[in-house]
């Protein structure tokens, strides 16, 4: 099955066109027009999206998890076009658009079970007490509300799980919040396709067609458009540092300040601990080599940064080196993204106190991996070598001792993730670090590799500033509804006021 764009914005439910277009830029195959998105069609699509939360809002959660469920089935019913026009679009593998796209359809289904077992409700109830002196208690009752329309921006790197019809979305949607995506220009024909699927599910539950639109495209201002429009109750953003940033100051600059909940870079370090070190430091080092590589490096969670003492370096060392040099090139998703990798590979070469340990030629739309070393003290002075590189590039930070590393642990910016590699040995070493590490990283591993993200009930992926603009929250998992949501409390209420029952 062979899927053409049409190049359209999805709009309450009518597929709309535009004055002006662009040409996607795809790895391979054909390029396709698409209308340029406006502040115009933001505006339109907004207004929808408040019209239909006065039902959607209020729509029961069977209702909602049905709805999320046909959404699921509708892309699995254009699996294999999908998985055409993203391949086309980004040059990811097959393999790994397939296992993408399970997990869309799956943290969908996921979410309906969710908010059908109805615990993210946190309902609570104070029964009355009129005989309590010196005053009387009223009957109190609190539970979790959706919060209203929600503005989701793509991201690049992930054109399905963190995208049209994404995490973000997903959360919404189970909240009772309708949505409005600004699709990412990097895979626009994949955007409409995943909406085409939306809008089906809408149309075969009988939702407002309001509850979801896409508007691909446009510049900077559709952008802003959508962040400041006065009905967007909350912002989800996967993306660059600046980008996010600039969108965070929107959110918090308007008459009513919103919650903008971005996920905006991370470097990830790992921590190898001595008697690992000396016991697997092989095996350690070529598992950190494949993690680097994985789909070209373009994982927010890609574990840019080994730290390790002296004493043990030159076997991780030696073993990342030659596990990266048996890598070949790699399609990037976008020339932007392949521009930006070289950019940084060429600061952290030039940075002082920098060495060479595998260097690769790339251009175009090509990675090829990069290694470099630098010690501890290097590291401390140069705030840029702690800044994420998009991309299969990594950097081995060398400390003295125990003490130096726990300097690095210290120095380090909010993370999505902090890996320990450590034997039964190092539980000493490990206790120290951990305090350290809770502090600067929304998920802890022992052992592993961070480049997995399991979509549960107990994830998190988010972190302190900069790993994300929220730190108490996550944009995968269950937890993730609870952005969406706010609590009321209910006082003296009559049972048939509520939407829910107690």
């Amino acid at each position: 099955m062979t899927f053409k764009p049409h190049g359209k914005h999805l709009i309450a439910g009518q597929w709309v066109d535009g004055e002006n277009h662009f040409v996607s830029e795809p790895a391979h195959g054909p390029s396709h027009d698409f209308s340029v998105g406006t502040p115009a069609h933001v505006d339109n699509a907004v207004q929808a999206a408040e019209e239909a939360f006065w039902s959607y809002g209020y729509s029961s959660r069977e209702d909602r998890a049905a709805l999320l469920i046909a959404i699921a089935d509708e892309i699995e019913a254009r699996a294999e076009a999908i998985t055409e026009i993203g391949s086309q679009e980004t040059g990811l593998p097959e393999a790994r658009l397939q296992g993408e796209r399970g997990r869309t359809t799956g943290q969908l289904r996921l979410f309906a079970s969710h908010i059908l077992a109805g615990d993210y409700l946190d309902s609570r109830h104070d029964v009355a007490l009129p005989d309590r002196a010196p005053l009387p208690r009223p009957d109190l009752k609190m539970i979790q509300r959706p919060i209203g329309p929600v503005a989701v921006f793509g991201a690049s790197n992930f054109p399905l799980a963190f995208s049209t019809a994404g995490g973000d979305t997903a959360a919404a949607l189970a909240a009772g919040c309708p949505v409005v995506v600004r699709g990412h220009s990097a895979h626009p024909g994949t955007g409409e396709i995943v909406a085409e699927a939306i809008h089906a599910a809408i149309a075969t539950c009988g939702m407002h067609p309001g509850v979801f639109s896409l508007v691909q495209g446009g510049k900077r201002d559709v952008g802003q458009a959508l962040v400041r429009h006065p009905l967007i109750k909350a912002v989800g953003f996967t993306g660059s540092l600046a980008g996010g940033r600039a969108l965070f100051d929107l959110c918090a600059g308007r008459p009513e300040p919103i919650p903008f909940f971005g996920e905006l870079g991370s470097v990830n370090p790992m921590f190898i601990l001595p008697e690992a070190a000396s016991a697997r430091g092989v095996e350690i080092g070529a598992g950190w080599a494949g993690s680097l590589t994985m789909g070209a490096g373009q994982f927010c969670t890609n574990p840019g940064i080994a730290v390790i003492l002296k004493d043990h370096a030159k076997a991780l060392t030696e073993a990342a080196a030659e596990t990266l040099g048996q890598v070949g090139e790699q399609t990037m998703l976008t020339d932007g993204i392949a521009t930006a990798y070289r950019n940084g590979q060429s600061r952290i070469a030039a940075s002082v106190g920098v060495q060479d340990v595998l260097t690769t030629m790339c251009d175009r739309r090509n990675a090829t991996p990069y290694l470099y070393q630098t010690t501890a003290e290097h590291w401390l002075a140069n705030e840029e070598l702690g800044e994420e590189v998009f991309g299969p590039l990594g950097l081995i930070v060398v400390a003295d001792d125990i003490d130096q590393m726990h300097t690095v642990a210290r120095a380090l910016q909010g993370q999505l993730t902090c890996t320990l590699h450590m034997d039964d040995s190092d539980m000493e070493t490990a206790k120290s670090l951990m305090p350290i590490l809770e502090r600067k990283a929304g998920r802890i591993l022992v052992n592993g590799f961070p480049t997995g993200v399991e979509v549960s009930d107990t994830m998190v992926h988010g972190g302190p500033y900069p790993a994300s603009t929220n730190f108490g929250a996550t944009s995968v998992g269950t937890m993730s509804i609870r952005r969406f949501l706010r609590p009321v409390c209910f006082q003296n209420m009559p049972s048939d006021l509520l939407q829910e029952p107690f």
